[in-house]
Order: C-alpha cells, then structure tokens, then sequence
C-alpha cells in the first residue's frame, strides 16, 4: 500500500466527510472531528480471530462440545459455551471473571470431597 501525504489525507478525509449525511456530519462533529479517522484498518472478524493456542471460536467451541456426550448437553448449555468463548477470545473482564469463578468453584468442590 502506498503511502499518502498529510495534505492528501486531510482531503481525502474532507472529501468523506462533505460526501456524508447531515445527519452523520453531526454525528461526527459531536464527537470530534480531529479525532475521526475514516482510514481506520477494520478489526479481524470475530470468526478468524485466534485466541492464544491458535485456535478460532467455531474450532475451540467445535473441539469441546465434541468431547462431550450429545445427549447430556442442551441448548442452553451450547449456547453457554459459545458465549463465554466469545468473551474470552475477545478478552472481556466479565468472561474471565466467570471463568476465574468457575475454576475456583470446581476447585473448592474437589477440596471438600464434592466431586461431581
């Protein structure tokens, strides 16, 4: 890709802009016009990204419900697993908060002899 002058930038960015909706004009000016940047690289999409064994969400989620009996899981339960691998592949507190949770509750059940 080849690289492009300030100057060039600011018009190409100015050309965007004026080519815009009232509507969205404002709503970019409401947030700062210096801060928009419509050059932006967009984020990988959430089916390829990879987490930090290589892995996308549909192998990880593929890869466990596949260890699992399909009769003793529901729905829900897939649902469940889908949204905190999502979470935890897009490295969201409350995820990783659900799973520290988890692992500790699993580990206190094991410690007083409560073994599922």
């Amino acid at each position: 890709m080849t690289k492009i002058s300030p100057e060039e930038e600011k018009k190409r960015k100015k050309a965007i802009f004026d080519s815009m909706s009232p509507r969205n004009q404002k709503h970019i000016l409401k947030k700062g016009y210096d801060k928009w940047n419509p050059f932006q690289e967009p984020k990988d999409p959430i089916d390829i990204r990879k987490d930090k064994t290589k892995r996308t969400s549909q192998m990880l989620i593929r890869e466990f419900l596949q260890s699992k009996d399909q009769e003793t899981y529901s729905n829900a339960f897939g649902n469940g697993v889908v949204e905190i691998c999502l979470g935890i592949i897009n490295d969201d507190d409350k995820y990783w908060g659900m799973y520290e949770f988890s692992c500790w509750y699993r580990d206190l059940q094991q410690k007083e002899g409560h073994n599922k």
